[in-house]
């Protein structure tokens, strides 16, 4: 039976011992307001306490019943509903909300911490609260004042749900080419029509309302991405008094049997002239979405981390209890041990437990940078917050969620023959993290996105004041770690080497920029979980705790000599060009 323990302790010392999120908080008046050291330590432990207990245990049986779809009505697993109610009533949905209409207004490094343990607990429970939350983050950023009132305080109490449809059958990543229609209403409402594919969350039945947020074009609007608007199109339609009204002309039309995340409802939705609203202004929807598809970036990769947490939790179990051979020391006693003296699984624990805290310290920091440009009182700290997190959005969803599978399948390995078996979960979270390696854009697009948009068309420039960052903190604290710290500066120093060569090599073969894109990605990534493992083992020195002190100078220790060399052989792929891919006809294939 799969067991999940939230890991607060970690989560206390990443916020306050590595991050210091309390100076900020405390330093920034609306946060002063609204958060502290102990309200965060108390949000931490209560969220612990409703994922491990009311979440988690109910996770396999969601898995093997799944959601089912009688006549467009869609019925989620048994518990579900009562979780969910647990769920809204705690506030756990907006969480990180505006004041003004019901949120709870915490920064963005507290509320990914909840969403992990929610992932954690059950990904595909979790997806519902998610992208609801998500939802509201465009609307509030986008939306007028009256929608905004008739929304957003049901949706944050979790009253409402949110969806997002963007994708349709013949338009996945190239959004540019929907067919979905918007048209004018005298009054100002919009008609919406079209059939949208892999909604997560377009139809259930844990709340009395569901708010989708539709992608659709206008009679003229100009051709391709510059021609899309966003709308809000509810379920059911808002009387003037917030009372419902009747249901919309819209529908589920079939529900997706998948992989995993069988708890999580991914619909076919169809709006046969639905009543929208626009959001933002006309043929400016994909800017509107986007906002929303940052924070829903970020989110994935907290995804993929809470799955492999939660595998090397049980595996680690696992590999304590299982008496199974001898170590590679000889003893004059024959018993079995347990398998955890072998290498090759402790190689397998350590790379999991090396790259799960690694990201989940990166996902605190990329939601740092959120945090500072949503709420920093000087404009240029927070433009360079902005866009750094611009930087970071594609590796925070690509780079963790390749790891957190990989890790999810070495936590299966770890088990044996009992890893391919339903009964141990493994799994289980093996099919439910594959989901997060491909939508919100599969992490070949995050690639060529981190690449192409965030560096090429940047000049390199962003990158370039982050790898300074890193660097002088590497100099600063030189003298604690030598030989880390030094290999910190070295592999700093090979990414930007690198991004410069790539960088020249595609102003003459632009070819090379997607050649490169997702070694580049992985580089990109391995240096930065280098440089959380540097600030963990710094910080490290200086906590009571001296288990967790030894735990994190060692397992930084680990990082630095048995994964963060993978970038030197990462290197060599991406110099060896373009060329090399398109030797072959398509024939040759």
């Amino acid at each position: 039976m799969s067991k999940y323990s939230a890991p607060v302790n970690d989560m206390n010392f990443l916020l306050f011992d590595v991050f210091k999120a309390d100076q900020f908080w405390q330093s920034n008046a609306t946060l002063a307001e609204n958060i502290d050291r102990e309200t965060a330590n108390a949000i931490l432990q209560e969220s612990a306490k409703v994922t491990e207990s009311v979440i988690a245990p109910n996770s396999r049986n969601a898995d093997e019943e799944g959601v089912t779809w009688t006549d467009g009505l869609v019925t989620t697993p048994k518990g579900f509903k009562e979780a969910y109610n647990v769920v809204a009533e705690g506030g756990w949905v907006g969480l990180a909300g505006d004041p003004e209409y019901g949120g709870m207004g915490m920064p963005k490094m507290l509320s990914a911490m909840h969403e992990e343990m929610m992932c954690g607990a059950d990904l595909g429970f979790s997806l519902y609260s998610g992208l609801t939350a998500g939802a509201c983050v465009s609307i509030n950023a986008h939306a007028s004042d009256q929608l905004k009132e008739t929304f957003l305080p049901n949706m944050y109490a979790g009253t409402w749900a949110g969806s997002m449809c963007l994708t349709e059958a013949h338009a996945g990543t190239d959004l540019g080419l929907i067919k979905t229609k918007a048209e004018k209403n005298e009054e100002g409402s919009y008609n919406i029509t079209g059939s949208k594919i892999f909604i997560t969350g377009g139809e259930h039945d844990l709340t009395e309302n569901i708010i989708h947020l539709v992608l659709a074009k206008l009679p003229g609007a100009p051709e391709g991405s510059r021609g899309i608007s966003l709308f809000i199109v509810p379920k059911y339609n808002v009387n003037e008094d917030g009372t419902l009204g009747e249901h919309n002309a819209l529908g589920c039309g079939s529900i997706e049997h998948k992989m995993g995340i069988h708890g999580s409802s991914t619909c076919v939705m169809n709006f046969d002239g639905a009543k929208g609203y626009l959001v933002g202004e006309e043929n400016k929807g994909l800017a509107c979405m986007f906002t929303m598809m940052n924070y829903e970036r970020l989110f994935v990769g907290i995804q993929g981390l809470g799955a492999s947490e939660r595998s090397y939790q049980n595996a680690l179990e696992y590999a304590i209890d299982r008496k199974q051979g001898k170590g590679s020391v000889k003893t004059a006693d024959k018993k079995p041990e347990s398998i955890i003296v072998h290498p090759d699984v402790r190689r397998m624990l350590l790379n999991m437990k090396a790259l799960n805290e690694g990201a989940r310290a990166f996902n605190t920091y990329v939601a740092m940078q959120l945090d500072i440009a949503k709420f920093s009182d000087d404009s240029e700290v927070a433009k360079a917050a902005y866009l750094k997190g611009q930087l970071l959005t594609p590796i925070a969803k690509a780079f963790v969620t390749d790891m957190g599978f990989d890790s999810c399948v070495a936590g299966q390995q770890v088990f044996g023959g009992h890893g391919y078996i339903r009964e141990w979960g493994q799994e289980q979270l093996v099919r439910d993290c594959r989901i997060t390696q491909i939508y919100e854009g599969t992490n070949g697009v995050q690639a060529l996105d981190l690449i192409g948009r965030k560096v090429a068309m940047d000049n390199g420039n962003t990158a370039n004041v982050l790898a300074k960052e890193v660097i002088q903190f590497a100099k600063d604290h030189e003298a604690e770690f030598p030989d880390e710290l030094n290999q910190l500066i070295a592999a700093v120093d090979l990414l930007s080497a690198v991004t410069v060569d790539v960088l020249k090599k595609a102003s003459t073969n632009p070819s090379e920029l997607g050649a490169a894109s997702v070694e580049y990605l992985h580089l990109f990534g391995y240096v930065l979980f280098g440089y959380m493992w540097a600030k963990m083992m710094v910080a490290a020195k200086n906590v009571e705790d001296k288990a967790l002190s030894q735990s994190k100078i060692k397992t930084g220790k680990y990082y630095f000599a048995r994964i963060l060399p993978k970038i030197m052989s990462l290197k060599l792929q991406i110099e060896s060009g373009a060329d090399m891919l398109f030797t072959h006809n398509v024939e040759d294939f």
